[in-house]
């Protein structure tokens, strides 16, 4: 009987381990589902910047103002497909997570979007 004492806490250590570690993969999900809807919210506001600059040219490039867009809402801007004369803006953006838990600095969102400008 005295050689299996103190077994239960050994199993009740190894299971709150296992829980720890689920909810620290928990919450780097969260983390990185909350960094792509920002990611998207940059990018988006990356397109209509470069859109609007093709449709309203102020004299700076559509790839600068997509870039400026993209710093302001925390993203780097990697990629700008706006052609001059033409009424439409694809960006892409990268941005990643910074308070991950589990997988720091191993996570990188892309996320592209289109802005096109319709005038009559």
């Amino acid at each position: 009987m005295k050689e299996q004492r103190g077994s239960v806490s050994v199993v009740v250590a190894a299971i709150a381990f296992m829980l720890l570690i689920c909810t620290m993969g928990i919450a780097d999900v969260g983390s990185i589902l909350a960094t792509r809807a920002h990611t998207r919210a940059a990018a988006d506001a990356a397109a209509l910047a470069a859109a609007q600059e093709l449709a309203f040219p102020s004299g700076a490039s559509p790839a600068e103002q997509a870039a400026l867009l993209a710093e302001r809402n925390g993203a780097e801007l990697i990629a700008c497909a706006c052609d001059p004369g033409s009424f439409e803006a694809v960006v892409t953006v990268r941005s990643a997570p910074t308070n991950l838990l589990l997988a720091p600095r191993s996570v990188v969102l892309d996320v592209q979007a289109r802005a096109v400008v319709d005038l009559p």
